[in-house]
């Protein structure tokens, strides 16, 4: 049996095949033990498929344990060891200022304060020659002082390290050797800039404490489910990465600063999944869960960036392109001092979670929807989790301010959410050039189903694809998923012909590849299973920042295109850098399909769960409720209209069609 876990803020989603069949499966979060709702997750799960009885199965996990370490500030005790003299490099960043009149404005304090960073006097030059070799007693004495500090975890980075790692090994040997879980830079982001390398590799130190005793529970977890309680079973778990390709748990526990973004990654990747059999290439993915949203622009191959932030702290590990806003069904509403309504970042979560849920006491963008009756309160979660809508009318009169009504208060609260996803869309797509009238929307997560229409209205996109299983497509994206590991090097290669380069090359991606070989295997990979694909990072000499291409055929043609592209220029005439050789190894596993759902007429009045009055622009409008479980191929509906399912609601505006199509995919664009 293979099983994928999304955790989240509010509920943690679950997708399995049970007798070539895929299954979804929601529990609630429990943000003070993630484990724990997986554990409760598999326990339903092992119940309706007998699968203490089967032994074996497969768990891939989707967290945003390391994420939420990072920006509640609750990684662990982190000390740095770095080239004497460079110990302050985490403190002086980049000197860029994220808003430049703010004279206020406050940066992340450094996860490895000063007390805890310490210098070893060695030296690599930048061409990798020895220039100062660490003597045992200096080594020693380094080891002592991060043992007196109290840290938990050890971040390593030289200066040059990434050209000769010699010394890193050194320090690093000793220190594991001391008992300490270590982090070094040549391990987890062997390329130049030193202050992203050593702020990636402090991170990956900060969350390794936590994320390996996470992953640990997660592994008790799944063999006690897989052979009951004696715990000898043969559960295999990995872990989804935020590129898009999955690594075991073992790697993930070495390596979490590359888990920060799995679960949107595999929103993403089941986005980009369902748009291909609907025939919509061109989409933006539109995740909006219980504490966040996510959105992508994807138009061909997913794009992966080493230029990310979390909590204002640089990740220079492989992610895919997502950009994310705090808006999400949990979001909190309140008036500022001067009286505007402001709607999230901060979220209710699981607990207490909105009003509704029956624990809290503020209004969510949750709550709002079901004052308007845009969520079916009885058929919430199948029916197996009951909505309280007296409670919620309750609080939110109490919460309304000078607003008349809570169906005022209400609206306004999804206007203002809306309007803060539609900005986040505009940065992935207006921003960078791209035209939203271009592509289809695609509407998932929990929440995303309610504001789609309205998001596609404001923005002119005209279609939006509503997938099955929209409350469990991203972990529908990591089931999916293949291993996958990225390996790099910084070789700094300038003024070389095509040829010249070529063979250069050659000798640099012969070593990355064996040892992709190497660790691919070591995943359970025979070599007809293992897919390697060659980059290239490059720039045109002087510049700071790099363009990724593929390493196959013309190369320096290849780069004067993306950055045309990119940039709106290029200049044929001028040398060309390769900064750094990168290979991305895939590992091929089985995928799971959408099959195709039986064929109906256009007629759907035979799903029609009954009708009820819904506001829509602050009235009340008959609108009718149909149960997506039972639409058929070819049923179209109108709006305004409500489709209620196990995982989401879908509202349908006034002004909007519905068709299905054959894999029950809904697809809706507006009457012209």
């Amino acid at each position: 049996m293979r099983v994928a876990i999304d955790t989240g803020g509010t509920f943690t989603d679950c997708v399995f095949v049970r007798g070539g069949e895929l299954r979804i499966l929601k529990v609630l979060s429990t943000p003070e033990n993630p484990a724990r709702a997986i554990a409760d997750a598999l326990e339903k799960i092992a119940v309706e498929s007998d699968l203490a009885d089967d032994g074996a199965f497969e768990l891939t996990c989707g967290t945003t344990v390391g994420t939420n370490a990072l920006l509640q500030g609750k990684a662990g005790r982190v000390a740095l060891v770095t080239t004497a003299g460079f110990e302050d490099v985490l403190e002086i960043g980049r000197q860029a200022r994220s808003r430049l009149y703010d004279f206020f404005v406050e940066r992340p304090k450094p996860l490895a304060p000063r007390e805890r960073r310490f210098g070893l006097k060695e030296r690599i030059g930048a061409d990798g020659r020895v220039l100062l070799r660490p003597t045992q007693s200096e080594l020693g004495r380094v080891v002592r002082a991060v043992k007196k500090s109290g840290a938990e975890a050890v971040a390593v980075c030289l200066l040059f390290s990434f050209a000769n790692s010699a010394h890193e090994k050194q320090i690093a040997k000793q220190l594991r050797a001391m008992g300490f879980q270590v982090s070094a830079s040549y391990e987890i982001f062997p390329e130049f800039r030193e202050y992203e390398r050593t702020a990636t590799t402090v991170e990956n130190a900060a969350l390794l404490p936590l994320m390996s005793e996470y992953l640990s529970e997660i592994e008790r977890v799944a063999n006690r489910m897989s052979r009951g309680e004696q715990g000898n079973g043969r559960a295999r778990v990995r872990v989804m990465q935020s590129s898009g390709g999955i690594i075991s748990a073992a790697t993930a526990a070495r390596e979490p600063v590359r888990t920060i973004l799995s679960g949107p990654a595999g929103g993403a990747l089941g986005a980009q999944y369902i748009a291909e059999l609907a025939g919509f290439p061109r989409i933006i993915a539109f995740d909006m869960g219980g504490t966040s949203t996510d959105v992508a622009l994807i138009d061909g191959p997913l794009r992966t960036t080493n230029e990310s932030e979390v909590a204002g702290l640089p990740v220079a590990v492989p992610m895919l392109d997502i950009h994310t806003v705090g808006a999400g069904g949990g979001s909190l509403a309140r008036f500022d001092r001067g009286g505007a309504l402001r709607v999230g970042p901060e979220s209710a979560g699981a607990d207490p979670g909105p009003i509704c849920y029956g624990r809290g006491t503020r209004p969510t963008v949750t709550d709002a929807h079901l004052i308007l009756g845009r969520i079916v309160p009885e058929g919430f979660l199948g029916g197996d989790f009951h909505l309280d809508l007296e409670r919620a009318r309750d609080w939110m009169g109490r919460a309304r301010g000078k607003m008349k009504t809570a169906e005022q208060f209400a609206q306004g609260i999804l206007d203002v959410v809306e309007t803060n996803m539609e900005k986040a869309i505009r940065v992935i797509s207006i921003e960078r050039g791209y035209d939203p009238r271009d592509y289809t929307l695609v509407a998932f997560g929990g929440a995303g189903g309610l504001h789609a229409c309205g998001l596609a209205a404001a923005l002119e996109i005209p279609r939006v694809l509503m997938p099955k299983f929209p409350g469990g497509l991203s972990a529908l994206g990591i089931l999916r998923a293949d291993v996958s590991k990225d390996f790099s090097r910084t070789i700094l290669l300038a003024g070389r012909s095509l040829r010249e380069a070529r063979a250069a090359l050659q000798k640099e991606f012969s070593a990355i590849e064996k040892q992709a070989v190497k660790e691919m295997r070591g995943e359970g990979f025979p070599a007809a299973k293992i897919r390697i694909e060659r980059l290239l990072d490059m720039r045109y000499i002087g510049q700071a920042y790099e363009l990724s291409v593929p390493a196959d055929g013309d190369f320096i043609a290849a780069f004067h295109g993306a950055h045309d592209k990119r940039y709106g220029y290029a200049d044929a005439a001028r040398a060309v850098e390769i900064v750094n050789v990168r290979a991305r190894a895939a590992g091929l596993t089985p995928k799971p399909s959408l099959e195709k759902i039986s064929s109906g007429s256009a007629d759907a009045s035979g799903v029609l769960m009954g009708e009820r009055d819904v506001f829509f622009g602050g009235k009340p409008a008959k609108t009718r409720i149909y149960d997506r479980a039972r639409l058929r191929a070819g049923n179209r509906l109108r709006g305004p209209a409500i489709v209620a399912e196990y995982s989401a609601t879908t509202v349908v505006l006034p002004g909007w069609h519905v068709r299905v199509d054959a894999y029950g995919n809904l697809v809706m664009e507006r009457r012209r």
